[in-house]
């Protein structure tokens, strides 16, 4: 057996044993069956052997047992005097007292049960776990320090006898000295001879079961110490929660139970947390090192050994019968258990009922009871999972003179009576909680709180892995099938280059040819690129309709073909180009032709007919001989042909691969002439050069040379920033003897060259447009606004990644900002019972980048995205058939279609960033409106409607509150100033009076501020770079900003609350703000820690306003933004510390380190260290949080690295 059916200490009797399953069966609804015998069961799951281990227990030397435990006692007694302290926080003394209690009767057993040495390395373990975790009940900070203390001094106490040589060798090299002088107790040694009697095993795995934390951490240490002297075996320890002591995150627990799956670790020392649910098919050993209490334990733990062979040890101290006995009846347990369900099969469970016939509340629907006795239980978990923070815990609270139960705030109903006659009056009130929150649905028809249903769908959504696999779109404008001797009209427009920049060679306006007309918008785009030289416009203007022949188009196709082939390849096929027919078949295809113009908008046709053979040409020229100023013949690759041809042409060079543009004949120049060459070296001629460098002998060296230029290299003129270059390379001019050269097109001027360069980032820009322009229109389809900019869609779906002048942050940032507005502020109204908690989990679950990108797949939004910076190499050149893009046709939900280039792998986070972008562009340009039916679109339902705000304020807010003041103060007066006492009201003043805190307003106000801020910089600054609104919104909205706002109105005294830690952290704060008050209200520059509170009051008040107001957002901008000022601006914004770190991190290969926290005293340390250039920069941060930790140590590591390498940065 591997799992128990009964959890109890009893012994084997059947008649106990079959209570124990027919309840279980009754409970469940459900029956217990079995095989007949083990060993049916062993073919199939594995069974361990248990095999009893026995020690001879020796206590050790009395005289120093009895220093060390007095010494024990006498620093338990001191410290417990101390909490006398009138400082101490009195709701903090009961549980110091008891953390000192409990360190104390730790080490005592550490002391008698293990030994010496590992009661001293479980001090030591047990005081930095108080520094790096925290308490399961928080103290204050004298509590704090008190049991800070007690560790510090117990540990020097126990440490003292190995300062004094007691023992001078090392722990572990004799174990049978260790224990003779109580270094360790017989039992630690059993365990130690049990492990390495499996030293001959491979690859072990051995779960070792103890049952104090302590005791896990102790043996780990010393494992850890003495298993490296015997085998290579690594050993660690998983521990629960129970004592108090937090010892480990469950991300830690999983990662050591992975480490162990996939043999990293070997032994892992666990307390009962591993009994269960752990399945490690590999594990060959269990030790019970602790006796199991109950047989379902003993079971459990047998279980985790799931090999074949695999042993269970029970470690038992001789002389002890009771625990032997009661070992020997947990083994004999199974096979009664197995004999009570084979001998009850035949009998069905009984229905449930409750042992004491006590008074419950059941739920028709789903069976669900709650009695009278669970009732109290249930009523607790459900106040454990209200709103809460870090002053305030939500319980309920009882009268017993009144009989009444008060339930905190947040619960929508608060106050309930026993009834007169009950005998368990708390249990009655309880009972009658229970039905009223199910009545209001605060408990589900499962009887669960309604936060707990809320989490689990929570959860579901974005569980659904994402296929990463998403499309890449070609807009349909690009795409058309095209039979060979297809004829065709086409749509032209003139692409108009203007240089901006002084340089040898101009540009020339390009005449792009399509087969559909283009939208006006998309026509008459025009933008800048940023090239090697300065910057160059593009401008698109429509210059009519022209029908070509099929021998024209083809012949169009060809040109294109050839000449971008040169560009991006920079090298010529000659058998290649010889099969290439540029014959399309009838798949869709990007099909669209880019022709030389005349300057006037007219293809030139002599520059297209360039790409035909020379032998197909005739050339007026021909067959006169002269020198200068005339044409004549020369010898080519290719055969005799007219100098003419070659002046402006494209030529290969067979001897070195590449390609050139000749720019003109040099007739001072031949073969015989002297070559420049570099200083100091050997004067050659040209014939000598090339006969030395290329084993060529120039046959007609009497020829002019040629004077060429390597060809063009096609860059992304579209990437932010370029590098521009001065000047032209030296050696990008050469001379070419005509007799080495092979025509590859003639005749095609240098300028018409140089344009084409540009054309692969123009068309770029254009399918980019077009592919905004097409999800415009599928959205345009469903009634919204179409009067959107394209280039608005554009910067909406252009990521960062793409490295161009704009991308989409800044819209996200108005988009993310509207999205959670409209949705808090439709949540709010259509759930006025909900708290807090609830609606925050609503809001997340719809605003979450898991429900986004889920959106964003489900419309085709993901296929849109641009997401990767334009290479030209992976250009499709348009008609091109030796560079075959295999196009898919893909209909989307308007029935429009587009093509599917491939497929590219895009996260999550980076659709919903889309999604949210599209929203600010519609909310930029459109207005809220049209944001609106985006949302709608795209299944985000929000309502704007005014709904009146219903709620139980029937107390004077006049009498607790100095209206009157806050009014002032906010330039506000409130129709219903129970809003303004709602929003003052903190979730510990648990009085009756006032029905509600501020955590629902504060939830509203949120938002509402949020995007009133939000939309303020967005309009205030509508040119700044992409990325700052993102800086600024942060420093402005954040509750640090907030906070000190309140601090400097001084709205902590209206507050009111019932919090002693609160009362305290306001008089702290108070102090550190007069000291600082000359730091900023905005950015991150305070490193003073403020109570969230104080923010939180700040939102209440917004939500307040907004609500009183009709739901005015403008309202509360015009009430609080006088509160803020001085606003953030693009000049006064500064980056948060600890992400300026990680970007210059990035940005210079430097070594960010794991940042590391620990709790001493109450305060928390934060070390952030970073390695650059083989240095070691590193600052430690003391605060009351660690947010602010992380926030100054970041701050001062950056300080030392500008100061180190500032140019550099």
């Amino acid at each position: 057996m591997t799992a128990s059916p009964i959890k109890s200490k009893g012994g084997n009797s059947e008649l106990m044993c079959w209570q124990h399953i027919q309840d279980l069966e009754s409970l469940l609804n459900s029956k217990v069956y079995t095989c007949s015998g083990e060993s049916e069961l062993a073919k199939f799951v594995p069974i361990s052997t248990p095999k009893f281990k026995f020690y001879m227990h020796k206590d050790i030397p009395y005289a120093l047992y009895e220093q060390l435990a007095e010494g024990l006692k006498v620093l338990k007694l001191k410290h417990e005097r101390s909490l006398e302290n009138p400082d101490l926080n009195p709701s903090k003394v009961e549980p110091t007292r008891k953390r000192i209690s409990k360190a104390f009767l730790a080490l005592m057993y550490c002391l008698d049960e293990l030994g010496l040495w590992l009661a001293w390395k479980a001090a030591e373990s047990l005081s930095w776990m108080e520094d790096d975790f925290s308490p399961w009940e928080t103290l204050d900070i004298f509590g704090e320090a008190i049991v800070k203390s007690f560790f510090s001094d117990a540990l020097t106490l126990l440490a003292s006898p190995f300062k004094s040589g007691y023992s001078y060798q090392p722990i572990g090299d004799n174990v049978e000295a260790d224990m003779a002088v109580g270094l360790m107790t017989a039992k630690v040694v059993c365990l130690i001879e049990s492990l390495l009697e499996y030293r001959s095993v491979e690859d072990i795995r051995c779960l070792v079961f103890v049952e104090r934390i302590v005791t896990a951490v102790a043996l780990q240490t010393l494992l850890s110490v003495l298993l490296p002297k015997h085998t290579c075996w690594k050993a660690k320890y998983i521990a629960g929660r129970n004592s108090g002591l937090q010892t480990q995150t469950k991300q830690k627990q999983n990662e050591i139970v992975e480490e162990f799956r996939c043999g990293k670790v070997n032994i892992i020392v666990a307390t009962s947390i591993l009994e269960e649910g752990l399945d490690v098919q590999s594990c060959n050993l269990v030790i019970r090192f602790d006796p199991s209490s109950t047989v379902c334990s003993f079971i459990q733990s047998r279980g985790r050994a799931r090999m074949q062979n695999s042993d269970y040890i029970l470690m038992v101290k001789s002389g002890d019968s009771a625990t032997l006995s009661r070992l020997q009846r947990y083994l004999d347990s199974g096979e009664t258990m197995r004999n009570e369900s084979l001998r009850h099969a035949s009998l069905p469970c009984l229905p449930f009922r409750s042992d004491y016939n006590e008074e419950s509340y059941r739920v028709e629907s789903t069976g669900a009871v709650v009695t009278l006795s669970s009732s109290v239980g249930l009523i607790y978990f459900y106040c454990s999972r209200l709103p809460s923070d870090c002053y305030f815990k939500p319980t309920p609270r009882w009268n017993s003179e009144t009989r009444t139960l008060q339930l905190p705030k947040s619960s929508p109903c608060q106050t309930f009576s026993s009834k007169d006659d009950a005998k368990y009056p708390k249990q009655s009130a309880c009972l009658e909680a229970c039905k009223q929150l199910h009545k209001y649905g605060a408990l589900t028809d499962n009887l669960v709180p309604d936060m707990v249903a809320e989490e689990a769908v929570a959860q579901g959504v974005g569980n659904k892995p994402l296929d990463e696999e998403q499309p890449i779109y070609v807009p349909p404008e690009f795409v058309h099938c095209c039979p060979n001797n297809s004829s065709g009209v086409y749509h032209c427009y003139l692409i108009e280059l203007k240089q901006n920049f002084n340089y040898d060679i101009s540009v020339h306006n390009i005449v792009l040819a399509m087969r559909t007309e283009l939208e006006f918008e998309v026509q008459s785009m025009c933008h800048d690129m940023d090239v090697d030289r300065g910057s160059l416009d593009v401008n698109f203007k429509y210059i009519g309709i022209i029908k070509l022949s099929p021998e024209q188009v083809l012949l169009c196709r060809r040109f294109q073909a050839t000449i971008f082939r040169v560009l991006l390849k920079h090298k010529w096929d000659i058998e290649l180009s010889k099969n290439d027919e540029i014959c399309l078949g009838d798949s869709p295809t990007v099909d669209y032709l880019l022709l030389p113009s005349t300057g006037v908008g007219l293809i030139s046709w002599e520059t297209v007919l360039s790409v035909l053979d020379s032998s197909i040409k005739y050339c007026v020229h021909r067959g006169i001989s002269s020198f200068k100023g005339f044409a004549y013949d020369v010898q080519t690759q290719n055969g005799l042909d007219c100098i003419c041809r070659l002046e402006n042409s494209i030529v290969y060079t067979p001897h070195n691969g590449y390609v050139y543009c000749i720019m003109g004949a040099l007739s001072a120049l031949d073969g015989n002439s002297l070559l420049k060459l570099r200083k100091n070296e050997t004067m050659l001629s040209y014939k000598e050069y090339y006969k030395m460098n290329h084993g060529i002998d120039l046959q007609y060296e009497k020829q002019p040379l040629l004077r060429g230029k390597k060809i063009f290299t096609v860059h992304n003129h579209l990437k932010k920033c370029r590098k521009r270059e001065e000047g032209v390379s030296s050696n990008s001019l050469v001379e070419l003897p005509p007799e080495l050269c092979s025509i590859i097109m003639s005749p095609i001027s240098i300028n018409t060259i140089y344009s084409y360069s540009f054309l692969p980032s123009i068309m770029h820009r254009l399918e980019s447009m077009l592919i905004a322009s097409n999800l415009k229109k599928l959205n345009s389809d469903h009634c919204m606004q179409n009067d959107i900019p394209t280039v608005k869609v554009l910067e909406a779906i252009t990521t960062k990644s793409c490295q161009e002048k704009f991308h989409l942050e800044s819209l996200e940032t108005l988009g993310d900002s509207f999205l959670k507005y409209a949705t808090g502020q439709h949540l709010f109204k259509a759930f006025q019972k909900d708290h807090e908690g609830l609606l925050s989990l609503k809001k997340d679950r719809i605003v979450c980048n898991a429900a986004l990108c889920k959106l964003g797949c489900e419309h085709k939004i993901s296929g849109f995205i641009r997401d990767e910076a334009f290479d030209p190499q992976k250009w499709a050149i348009p008609g091109d058939t030796l560079e075959v893009h295999q196009l898919t046709e893909e209909v989307l939900s308007n029935g429009r279609k587009v093509y599917v280039r491939r497929k590219r792998k895009v996260k999550g986070k980076r659709i919903a960033d889309v999604v949210e972008a599209l929203i600010g562009a519609y909310l930029s340009t459109g207005g809220e409106r049209a944001a609106i039916q985006f949302l709608n679109r795209i299944g985000i339902e929000v309502y704007f409607d005014i709904v009146p705000y219903e709620r139980p304020f029937s107390v004077d807010a006049h009498k607790l509150i100095n209206v009157r003041h806050l009014e002032s103060l906010l330039n506000y007066t409130f129709n219903d100033p129970s809003l303004l006492l709602e929003a003052m009201t903190h979730g510990s003043y648990m009085l009756p009076e006032i029905p509600r805190c501020y955590q629902r307003l504060e939830f509203l106000g949120d938002s509402v501020l949020d995007y009133v801020v939000t939309v303020h910089l967005y309009n205030k600054y509508p040119g700044m770079s992409p990325g700052l609104l993102t800086d600024m919104r942060s420093a402005s909205v954040s509750n640090d900003c907030y906070a000190r706002t309140a601090v400097k109105a001084q709205l902590y005294k209206s507050i009111l609350h019932l919090s002693h830690d609160l009362h305290r952290h306001i008089s702290s704060t108070l102090r550190n703000f007069e000291m600082s008050s000359s730091e900023a209200t905005y950015g991150w520059e305070s490193e003073t820690s403020l109570p969230k509170v104080f923010g939180d009051v700040i939102e209440s008040l917004a939500g307040a306003i907004y609500v009183d107001s009709g739901y005015n957002k403008d309202k509360v901008f015009e009430s609080i933004r006088p509160l803020l000022e001085p606003l953030i601006s693009p000049e006064t914004v500064k980056m948060h510390p600890r992400r300026e770190l990680n970007e210059v991190c990035q940005k210079m290969n430097y070594n960010l380190k794991k940042t590391v926290t620990s709790r001493v005293n109450g305060k928390t340390h934060v070390t952030v260290e970073v390695e650059a250039n083989g240095r070691i920069f590193k600052h430690t941060a003391i605060s009351l949080d660690k947010e602010t930790g992380k926030k100054v140590a970041s701050k001062e590591v950056l300080k030392s690295l500008k100061d180190s390498y500032g140019p550099f940065l």
